[in-house]
């Protein structure tokens, strides 16, 4: 019996690319601006962290409710999810 993938796409897990932005050194290596006397470099970090939290919560409430496999039968019965059947 082929094993069922638990790995799902969808167009909506490209958001989860945009926080990996904040990676790219070379964007942000400088002292200044300052912002309430914080480098750039340590705030504009955080200022990723809130839009790496709306990007990973966005993505789970679009795919949550996701059929795993849309135009496959499901190939398992309600005897092989009971968990005490053996």
């Amino acid at each position: 019996m082929p094993r069922p993938s638990s790995l799902r796409w969808s167009n909506w897990n490209l958001l989860l690319l945009i926080p990996l932005l904040m990676l790219v050194t070379p964007w942000f290596n400088s002292d200044g601006p300052r912002l309430f006397g914080l480098p750039f470099f340590y705030w504009y970090q955080f200022a990723w962290v809130p839009v790496g939290v709306v990007c990973v919560g966005l993505v789970y409430v679009k795919t949550r409710n996701a059929a795993v496999a849309e135009d496959k039968p499901d190939l398992l019965g309600v005897d092989d999810l009971d968990e005490g059947a053996k």
